[in-house]
């Protein structure tokens, strides 16, 4: 929900200030601009700490399987092959479901994880 009011956000001045359309020559650019900006949106928090906000109501993490955090050009990998796996109508993602470790196409491709945390519950007094 994060990333769709960010996407709307920056469309604002686009479509109201600049009057881009979709016939308008302009509009690429404009599409170009906001895959940056979920690029940079899930980018930043899966280097800092590889949780988005999402990731920490859910309890899950982004790990390299290397044994460190996740590294940009890691996380470029792994946005861009999570688009692919959408496009082919989910089967990245499907394909888990095929892998004891349950690990995605942009898991594989990206050398990292999704793992969960443990919680840890506080008792009230």
């Amino acid at each position: 929900m994060l990333v769709l009011s960010l996407i709307f956000v920056a469309s604002i001045p686009v479509t109201v200030i600049f009057r881009i359309t979709t016939a308008s020559p302009w509009y690429d650019l404009y599409r170009g601009g906001l895959f940056l900006l979920c690029f940079l949106y899930y980018a930043w928090f899966w280097t800092h700490g590889g949780q988005t906000l999402g990731m920490k109501t859910w309890g899950l993490r982004l790990v390299s399987t290397r044994g460190s955090g996740v590294s940009w050009p890691q996380a470029m990998l792994r946005f861009v092959v999570a688009i692919v796996s959408w496009l082919a109508l989910g089967a990245g993602f499907l394909w888990s479901l095929l892998r004891e470790d349950r690990a995605t196409w942009h898991d594989l491709l990206s050398d990292s994880r999704l793992v969960f945390e443990r919680r840890i519950r506080h008792a009230s007094a």
